[in-house]
């Protein structure tokens, strides 16, 4: 069985990431007394979005990184792959919410290259 030590400490830490994106949003719904929807706060609608889109990459980019790992891919291709993963999604949570369009645009850069080194390490792979 395959421990895959580096995928399993970045799921650790993006379930505590979630966590962390998830307590604001549960807050400010109580705050504004609206429960459901996106609502029409925008710091409200910002802190949904900023959880929706890290729940929309998070779960393939872990993955895709186990994936790799798994396959034995050299541990530098690995750590690459999550700290270009941690790095975007960090950033693109930080500019979500500061309305910082080029921060959360870096995010996304790094977000996409993390998903394409992988998406390139398992095809050379598999094709090898």
């Amino acid at each position: 069985m395959a421990v895959l030590p580096v995928t399993s400490l970045l799921a650790a830490a993006f379930a505590v990431a979630l966590v962390t994106l998830s307590f604001p949003i549960s807050l400010r719904r109580l705050k504004v007394g609206d429960m459901v929807g996106d609502s029409a706060d925008d710091a409200l609608r910002r802190r949904i979005r900023a959880q929706g889109n890290f729940i929309e990459y998070v779960p393939l980019g872990l993955m895709t990184l186990a994936l790799a790992e798994a396959q034995a891919a050299p541990l530098w291709l690995v750590l690459t792959i999550a700290t270009m993963l941690v790095l975007g999604r960090a950033l693109h949570v930080v500019g979500m919410l500061t309305a910082s369009g080029p921060v959360r645009g870096f995010g996304m850069i790094f977000t996409y290259l993390a998903l394409l080194c992988a998406a390139g390490g398992l095809i050379v792979n598999v094709a090898l």
